[in-house]
């Protein structure tokens, strides 16, 4: 039954890290990647002494921030919200509609928004105006309202996928516990703040400590589909600038060691997060 999936790790995630040479090499088309000249650190150097370098790992930091760190708690609130629905049917509906964003593509979700925020059609602005606002804001063009667009629909589309393994951490807490608590008199809010959050403390650490690895992955697609020019500056992240150097202008080498920095510094904080969390709490990824 592993079988298929040690393959598919090999295949897909560890022999395409033999591309990684392309950071210390000067690639050339009439030249295969083994046989193309040696250049050392160049192109990390290069990023480093670029002007936007900064802008890009600012502008990633932030985004990443806020999906990591302001994202994490909404999962936890929506598992412990569905664990608190006794209707079985009713349960079952309202988790399936809250995994239905994850199966989208990105497309969809930001095609979605562009109706619901268009200037004059789109329903937001026409709430706007039928309570006698201005309705022609073009909120997805406008700069300050980048990050709400941007969290929100992170949050809509990931919101209920991620909320399966806080439910399934939750389904395995000892029942007995809560028995204990109400022979005791204790409140719901009592139930889950003493015995449903610290049982699933685990579960969270080691999703938070999975997360930091990609503290430098921003998210492609969906910062791609919300670049317009008004929000430009703020949209511009690495994930983007490698595929506009590495794609569009053929720059290889140099797209793999920024992509290979981000990789470094992703496992760099996972190995000292799992460290630091093993040695405070006792839990950790291994």
């Amino acid at each position: 039954m592993l079988i298929p999936c040690f393959a598919s790790f090999i295949i897909f995630s560890y022999i395409p890290m033999g591309g990684l040479l392309l950071a210390f090499k000067e690639f050339k088309f009439n030249q295969s990647v083994l046989e193309s000249p040696w250049v050392g650190f160049q192109y990390f150097e290069q990023f480093f002494n670029d002007y936007k370098s900064m802008t890009l790992i600012k502008n990633t930091l932030i985004i990443s921030t806020m999906k990591l760190f302001l994202g994490l708690p909404f999962p936890i609130l929506l598992a412990l919200m569905f664990n608190e629905i006794k209707n079985r049917w009713f349960k079952n509906i309202a988790q399936s509609i809250s995994y239905l964003p994850h199966f989208m593509s990105w497309v969809i979700v930001i095609g979605l928004m562009q109706r619901m925020l268009a200037p004059d059609t789109g329903l937001l602005n026409e709430t706007i105006t039928f309570f006698g606002g201005n309705g022609n804001t073009f909120f997805m063009n406008e700069a300050h309202y980048f990050y709400q667009i941007m969290f929100g629909s992170h949050i809509w589309k990931t919101i209920g996928w991620d909320s399966i393994i806080y439910l399934a951490a939750i389904a395995g807490i000892n029942q007995d516990m809560y028995e204990a608590a109400k022979i005791d008199g204790a409140s719901k809010w009592a139930e889950v703040w003493n015995i449903t959050l610290p049982s699933i403390r685990p579960t969270i650490l080691i999703v938070f400590i999975l997360s930091l690895g990609s503290i430098l992955s921003a998210g492609f697609d969906q910062l791609y589909l919300l670049k317009m020019p008004g929000n430009a500056e703020l949209v511009d992240i690495l994930d983007t600038y490698v595929i506009r150097v590495g794609l569009q202008q053929g720059q290889y080498g140099y797209a793999t060691a920024v992509g290979m920095m981000q990789g470094v510094i992703g496992l760099i904080l996972v190995v000292v997060a799992n460290r630091f969390a093993r040695k405070v709490s006792g839990t950790s990824v291994w």
